[in-house]
């Protein structure tokens, strides 16, 4: 794998290849380009389950919170939220990409993601961050700011099957707002390995 540079990012980008929606030109840096905070939210109310339960359904475990395009969202210390980028971002069948943090807001505590850093090739939506405060203070996030960069690795050739092709169980494909967990899915009884309680 080789990670593309400025100009092949760029190329890409002109060519079709890589979408990311809206674009600016000043966001593409070195060997990545810079990505946006949205405005909305989903919190996750405590007071609603006695824990979290991976196997089941819990819709409304969280809720959505919009802001105002000129308001803050307040994260306060220890707190885990899901956000998303402002971008809409598509990968073609023969890169995958990394969503990595600014540097810069890493240095003030704020975490983007604790897993979900790698993105497939053929996927399609916004991106959901999630979101941490790891310092002593409440950090301000304001919609519209930087909130990471996104890489891009060159595979060795085509993907077979791209995230999002019948059968792969794609969860997020198309999404287009901060999206809850899905992993309930895992546990389908079709998926379920031979001592029943465990996917397979």
């Amino acid at each position: 794998m080789s990670v593309l540079a400025d100009r092949d990012i760029r190329a890409r980008i002109e060519a079709g290849s890589i979408v990311i929606e809206p674009y600016d030109r000043e966001d593409l840096q070195p060997s990545s380009v810079d990505l946006h905070l949205d405005r909305t939210f989903r919190v996750f109310r405590n007071n609603r389950y006695p824990y979290i339960d991976p196997r089941q359904a819990q819709p409304d475990i969280t809720e959505m919170v919009t802001v105002r395009e000129d308001e803050a969202f307040i994260l306060h210390p220890g707190e885990f939220v899901l956000g998303q980028t402002l971008e809409w971002v598509e990968l073609p069948d023969d890169l995958v990409a990394r969503l990595e943090g600014k540097s810069s807001l890493g240095r003030l505590g704020l975490l983007i993601h604790s897993t979900a850093g790698y993105v497939d090739p053929g996927w399609r939506g916004n991106l959901t961050l999630e979101l941490s405060d790891v310092s002593n203070l409440p950090i301000a996030l304001y919609p519209g700011m930087r909130i990471g960069q996104i890489s891009f690795l060159e595979m060795t050739g085509p993907v077979e099957r791209p995230y999002g092709s019948a059968g792969l169980g794609s969860k997020y494909q198309g999404q287009s707002e901060p999206t809850e967990s899905a992993f309930h899915r895992d546990f389908d009884k079709t998926r379920l390995g031979p001592g029943g309680g465990h996917p397979a």
